[in-house]
């Protein structure tokens, strides 16, 4: 069975309804996680602590899909 590896990350935001960092240095990294469950509770976590900052958001990224740019397919896409 393949390996699908979450990555759960944060950070401020210029403005509330755009997915740009304020600045990519202070993005917190809360970790990599075996499945989406895991992170899913990590990322709810971590969205509920700074419920009151309305610049701050988390997001969950699937590691297992990522491509690698510059070629038509990744080794990640043979995971299915």
């Amino acid at each position: 069975m393949a390996q699908r590896l979450h990555l759960v990350f944060g950070g401020e935001l210029v403005d509330p309804t755009k997915n740009v960092f304020k600045n990519v240095e202070d993005i917190h990294i809360v970790g990599i996680f075996p499945d989406y469950a895991s992170a899913f509770d990590a990322w709810k976590s971590e969205a509920q602590r700074t419920v009151d900052n309305a610049h701050m958001r988390y997001f969950v990224a699937h590691l297992h899909k990522l491509r690698e740019e510059g070629s038509e397919t990744s080794p990640t896409e043979e995971l299915g």
